[in-house]
Parts: structure tokens; C-alpha cells; sequence
């Protein structure tokens, strides 16, 4: 997950796409332009074998305005890699 925000606070989005889990990768990515992360906070990891939980907070600013990406995400572990799956409704 830190290093998931990582890339995207250096506008890394091979690496992100590189994390991703392939059954739900998007083709490409694009990042927003002029968006500037602030912090990211994990509140709650649970794992569970080769698969995780990841609840986090990520505060970012574009335009003056200030945003806040709060989601409970899903991973899995395969072939000793960490892969981003989904992002878990109602969580």
C-alpha cells in the first residue's frame, strides 16, 4: 500500500499498473495533473494468508481545493508479489 501511494505522489503510473492485480487492471493510466499528495494514513491492515485488507486515508490538494480518498482496499499475494485487487464496497 505505501509504496502504491509512493508511485503516485512521484507519477509512477507503470509501477502502479505494474502492482496491479492483473484480473483488474485497467490497460492504461493516467494521473491527475496538478494533484498533490499530502499524506496517507493506514488505519487498519489485516491479513489473512495471501491475501490482505488495507483501510487508508490519503489527503491530496488540486486547485486549492483540499480531497480526501478514504477506502478499504483488497490484496493478494502471488508469486511472493503483493497485488492492489479492488477497492471493497461498503467496507
Amino acid at each position: 500500500m505505501r509504496s502504491r501511494y509512493s508511485a503516485f505522489v512521484r507519477g509512477l503510473p507503470a509501477y502502479l499498473l505494474d502492482t496491479w492485480h492483473p484480473s483488474t487492471r485497467p490497460p492504461t493510466l493516467e494521473l491527475e495533473p496538478g494533484l498533490r499528495w499530502l499524506g496517507l494514513e493506514v488505519r487498519r491492515h489485516r491479513p489473512d494468508g495471501d491475501t490482505a485488507i488495507v483501510e487508508f486515508v490519503a489527503r491530496s490538494k488540486q486547485g486549492g481545493r483540499a480531497h480526501r480518498l478514504h477506502e478499504t482496499s483488497h490484496f493478494v499475494r502471488e508469486g511472493g508479489r503483493w497485488f492492489y485487487v479492488d477497492a471493497l464496497a461498503g467496507a
